[in-house]
């Protein structure tokens, strides 16, 4: 077999050249080649220093996380990495594309650092539930310092080549044209000199003089790591790197990241890394399928919905035409567009060219006919079926043939949409979720006539206007608000049966969610679909209409908030619902929170199973993609299906007998089966 790893001699210095594509990812051959070309370049006098670099789009871009789980074959990378860095020649590392992970520790272990101005350099293990395995952690803050250090670690963003040079992670900027000629010529100029290494750095001692510097990244990071175990264990391995030696600090690193990789939320982490990609495969689409061109889009109602999905084509570069029905909703609409690109722009995230250039594509219109030659049109008008019906078939007249029709509902029959168009194959659902701008998900609703072509067509648009997208079948509320449906039952009757509404949100916190069913309530607004008739009061959300309290914007839902819109529970709605529990003859009794974790979370499973079962999601890993990205569901748990096999579908089938609710035939085969839905 043909190494991956290739060595030329350019005059006194050895060039090594890795080309594994398509990320030169490194994996055991790529580490014996490295090991091999150094022990190469050590022996040959005629060499005086080392230039390491990559053929293809990308430096090394990480480990192979293929061998995640394997058993090892060596040499792994630590011992690599140690062989480079303990060469008494220069050895400088020739930055293209991205130098991530394991690719961001060879760099660290060689003595100089160049990059062409487009790099970027990382450690994303985080990630993954882990931290940086082969001394990242040690050498990066004795080269850069702890301050610096702790952000790459622990927040796992990539940096630019200019940004790391900043902070002392790259030596030279060349040119993105000549980077191999440009890195031999520096490591020409070190020939000679006693060569640094990061492992001997000093830099780490920023740490040591400020001790407190640990306590106050983490707490100004609360937020975003609460319940994550890898950022709080690269924050501990940084600050090894710092109070004790390099030797020992190594070793340190290594026993925190053999606990995380063999504990579960890497597990879970790392399944989901795979669950997304694999999202974007549809099993009976041929990936040859050619695709439709998407140049203009057209979307109907400038209202947030229509606005935020909007605003993902325009940042895209996409035109977008948005008509509304009357002069003032649509400029209120392009006017609120505007004050959310600007501040994004307040916030240093765009430039205000940016925000003037995605402003520029935008054609506000009245008229139908001004859809005429759109690629693709999305409806986002008001949830009903009559409405949307008449929307399409105005569609079907007016948009060119070819053309694809898309519906923004979260619920309804895109198959009835369909049929009021005499074009079914080019109709298909697209269900962006609020704020659309700024969440991920993208649910891609497959009607039983849609087109193969339409299908991979918006798919792959899902990833060009940034969205992570899953496909689901023609069903009531798709895959997220159908298995949302039975969470939001069991926290109904929870309340009428005594848990305090409270302590329901409280339970799905504690489990890592940003909020409970009831917070959710308040903060969509819990007047949205009321029949807005006082006296008709059947249901307790239609008591809490009828007093006013409508959530978050009228100040008062099921919490009263202050004016910084902190919460505290209402004594008006524990009398609300004690009333109601009465009425309908409820006992109230304790509940623990165990059964109410259970009784939120068990049914969820159990409609996913049935979900499976008629072939609405492709896979069980689709299901934990949508309610990841849609629904802030814990990503450290790998989402509800794998939550479910780590606890044991058994326990779920168990749990739910428990409880009395009814338990899918699938869910019972897969549990004494395999144990596993995938």
């Amino acid at each position: 077999m043909t190494s991956p790893i290739r060595t030329e001699r350019r005059d006194n210095v050895l060039v090594v050249i890795s080309d594994n594509p398509p990320v030169n990812a490194l994996g055991q051959a790529v580490r014996a080649g490295l090991k091999d070309a150094i022990e190469k370049a050590l022996s040959d006098e005629a060499v005086e220093a080392v230039v390491i670099r990559c053929d293809g789009r990308t430096f090394f871009a990480g480990a192979d996380i293929t061998e995640f789980g394997k058993p090892p074959v060596g040499p792994n990378l630590p011992e690599t990495l140690d062989a480079m860095e303990a060469s008494d020649k220069p050895v400088v590392a020739a930055i293209h594309g991205t130098a991530l992970g394991g690719g961001c520790e060879v760099a660290l272990a060689c003595h100089y650092r160049v990059a062409v101005p487009s790099a970027k350099l990382g450690l994303p293990e985080v990630k993954l539930g882990l931290i940086p395995g082969a001394a990242g952690t040690q050498r990066l803050p004795r080269l850069v310092g702890a301050e610096a250090a702790l952000p790459l670690v622990v927040g796992g963003n990539p940096i630019s080549a200019k940004k790391a040079q900043g902070i002392g992670l790259v030596d030279e900027i060349v040119g993105e044209d000549s980077l191999e000629a440009d890195a031999i010529a520096f490591a020409k100029s070190k020939i000679g000199q006693p060569v640094p290494r990061a492992s001997e750095g000093t830099a780490n001692e920023d740490g040591v003089r400020d001790p407190d510097l640990f306590d106050r990244f983490r707490a100004s990071q609360a937020r975003k790591i609460r319940g994550f175990d890898a950022p709080n264990a690269a924050i501990e391995a940084v600050k090894a790197a710092g109070t004790m030696s390099y030797a020992e600090g190594v070793k340190k690193e290594r026993e925190l990241f053999t606990e995380l990789m063999s504990g579960t939320q890497s597990a879970a982490m790392r399944h989901y890394f795979f669950a997304e990609r694999a999202a974007n495969k549809i099993d009976d689409v041929p990936r040859d399928t050619p695709l439709i061109p998407i140049r203009k889009v057209g979307v109907i109602g400038a209202g947030t919905m229509g606005g935020g999905i909007s605003m993902n084509f325009l940042s895209a570069g996409i035109p977008v035409t948005i008509l509304e029905m009357n002069q003032d909703a649509l400029d209120r609409g392009t006017g609120t567009m505007r004050k959310n690109y600007e501040n994004t722009a307040k916030k240093g995230r765009m430039t205000a060219d940016q925000v003037e250039q995605a402003m520029g594509l935008l054609t506000p219109t009245l008229s139908y006919d001004e859809l005429a030659d759109c690629d693709l049109v999305i409806e986002a008008v008001y949830e009903s079926i009559d409405v949307k019906k008449e929307v399409f078939g105005k569609l079907d007249k007016v948009v060119k043939q070819g053309a694809i029709l898309a519906s923004n509902t979260s619920y309804l029959d895109m198959n009835e949409i369909a049929a009021a168009t005499q074009r079914p194959g080019y109709v298909l659902g697209m269900h962006f979720f609020s704020p659309a701008n700024i969440m991920k998900l993208l649910e891609v609703v497959r009607g039983e006539k849609t087109r193969d072509d339409v299908l991979a067509t918006v798919m792959k648009l899902s990833k060009t206007i940034g969205k992570v997208a899953a496909v689901s079948g023609v069903c009531p509320g798709f895959i997220g608000n159908r298995m949302l449906s039975k969470r939001q039952e069991q926290a109904n009757a929870l309340i009428m049966e005594g848990a305090n509404y409270w302590e329901v949100d409280e339970v799905l916190l504690d489990f890592g969610f940003p909020m409970g069913p009831f917070q959710m309530g308040d903060l969509a607004g819990i007047d949205i679909g009321w029949h807005r008739d006082p006296s008709k009061v059947a249901t307790v959300r239609e008591a809490l209409c009828a007093v006013g309290r409508f959530g978050q914007k009228a100040g008062k839902g099921y919490y009263d908030y202050d004016e910084a819109r902190q919460r505290t529970p209402s004594n008006e709605v524990k009398q609300i619902i004690a009333d109601f529990a009465a009425k309908e003859g409820k006992e109230h009794r304790e509940i623990s929170k165990d059964e109410i974790r259970e009784r939120l979370l068990y049914p969820m499973v159990n409609e996913g199973a049935k979900i499976l079962e008629e072939g609405m999601a492709q896979r069980a890993s689709d299901i934990d993609v949508v309610w990841i990205n849609g629904y802030g569901w814990p990503l450290y748990t790998g989402g509800p299906m794998f939550w479910a096999q780590t606890i044991g579908l058994d326990t779920v089938v168990e749990g739910l007998g428990k409880h009395g609710l009814p338990v899918s035939n699938y869910l019972r085969e897969r549990a004494a089966d395999s144990g596993k839905f995938d």
